[in-house]
């Protein structure tokens, strides 16, 4: 059951966020680390040894972590066969095929439209400017924990190609025991034209794509959520490969009036609380009889869903309804919270949007419901988490690329400003620097 929550014990409770480094690592996943290495250490240590022996050992290493924590057969070939990647789409039946291929040309016609060029000026002397280049390589870990996701190799893969990208590889977590990606992952995967793909998931995956093995040359950047190791094993080769960010838990809040339809909202809470037992589903509401009927609809609405055991973990864990005193309250509880995807089922939503200051994604009135984002709206559904859409943006376009600064001065140019660096570099106390500039003025 989704419990009704005061504003101030909110606070207190679903609305307070936790730092990453204090996140309680569960005891299974505890006794697991002890019973693969042999003694008690935490998940930090433990994506730290795995990272250490691929950069060391590199395939070898790989084979053996991905045998030991995913079962995957001594013998599989870790990349995918590129006919097995057609022989998935072949067989994807004809309702799921259309569906991703409208999703990818919503997509792909949506990252078309966003800025990005490069561009120059003469009006300071010479021309500067800055160049935009598309990165070479980049690693999409695509999640496939309890379920596969080939909506994410399609919200990554398309902006990447938009981008410009040369090489989008794809790594994604077999399924135990045979050492295959789920079809539907394959699919995706072909469907977008992604040809490389690696079947290992986990530490070693964001291993193999910092350092390189024998098997998959390094990348760029790795881009994509995954699970505490995940997290961690990009936290830690950060500065040797780019990272996109540390993902979290996924997240909704709703802000909703009293003209909210309860079965609609408490449908979209159950979809974002399915997800994992440490999502998050949070109505804002200033309707007393809004939250109380919504409680109903949601223990109504589970009852027949199959994700029920799941359910039962992340609404009364980190989801409720929150009562407010007004439209304005639940704006300013959630530029706070600063939500992943934040719907506001209003009757008038551009209204209070111009009150948002903090969020991954706005989907605007009923009918813009976040599962849309979830597939085929447009935009990339990968967006900041755990509150960091403070301070951080939806994947785009910009993510792929890196911008090279134009220095192009003439020589009139260089003789004037010359001496103003000279000045501030014997202020810095780097005289060699100063005479460096002296050399082009004179000086």
């Amino acid at each position: 059951m989704i419990r009704i929550f005061d504003v101030e014990t909110a606070k207190r409770t679903i609305l307070k966020r936790i730092p990453p480094d204090e996140t309680r690592v569960p005891a299974a996943v505890l006794a697991r680390i002890e019973a693969t290495f042999g003694e008690k250490i935490d998940a930090e240590e433990a994506v730290k040894r795995i990272l250490r022996d691929i950069r060391t050992r590199g395939d070898a290493a790989l084979r053996i972590w991905s045998e030991k924590l995913d079962g995957f057969p001594p013998e599989a070939p870790i990349r995918v066969p590129v006919e097995a990647l057609s022989a998935a789409l072949e067989s994807l039946p004809n309702a799921e095929r259309a569906a991703l291929e409208l999703a990818a040309g919503r997509i792909r016609e949506f990252y078309r439209r966003q800025p990005l060029s490069s561009w120059f000026t003469n009006d300071l002397g010479g021309t500067l400017g800055q160049f935009i280049r598309p990165h070479k390589r980049v690693g999409l870990y695509v999640p496939a924990g309890t379920a596969p996701l080939p909506s994410s190799v399609l919200m990554s893969a398309i902006p990447a190609q938009v981008a410009g990208v040369k090489d989008v590889v794809v790594v994604a977590p077999p399924q135990r025991g045979n050492g295959e990606i789920a079809p539907v992952i394959l699919a995706a995967c072909a469907l977008v034209g992604v040809s490389e793909v690696y079947a290992i998931g986990g530490a070693q995956a964001i291993g193999a794509l910092a350092y390189g093995t024998e098997t998959i040359p390094a990348v760029d950047k790795i881009f994509g959520p995954g699970n505490l190791f995940v997290t961690l094993a990009k936290r830690q080769v950060f500065g040797v490969v780019g990272i996109d960010g540390l993902a979290g838990p996924t997240e909704t809040v709703i802000i909703a009036d009293e003209k909210a339809k309860p079965v609609w909202v408490a449908a979209d809470l159950l979809a974002q609380a399915e997800h994992d037992t440490l999502a998050s589903a949070i109505l804002l509401t200033p309707s007393q009889r809004l939250a109380e009927a919504v409680q109903v609809e949601v223990g109504r609405q589970m009852e027949t869903l199959p994700r029920a055991n799941i359910l039962e973990q992340s609404l009364p864990g980190q989801s409720g309804i929150i009562v407010t005193r007004d439209l304005d309250e639940a704006a300013a509880l959630s530029n706070l919270y600063a939500p992943e995807h934040l719907c506001l089922a209003v009757t008038d939503p551009w209204a209070l949007s111009e009150k948002i200051s903090s969020a991954g994604g706005i989907f605007m009135g009923e009918h813009s419901f976040e599962v849309l984002g979830d597939y085929v709206a447009g935009p990339s559904h990968v967006m900041p988490t755990g509150g960091s859409a403070r301070f951080a943006s939806p994947l785009n376009v910009w993510d792929f690329v890196h911008i090279i600064s134009l220095i192009a001065l003439n020589p009139a140019t260089t003789a004037q400003i010359a001496p103003q660096a000279a000045i501030i570099a014997r202020a810095e106390g780097l005289e060699a620097h100063a005479r460096s500039a002296d050399l082009r003025s004179g000086g």
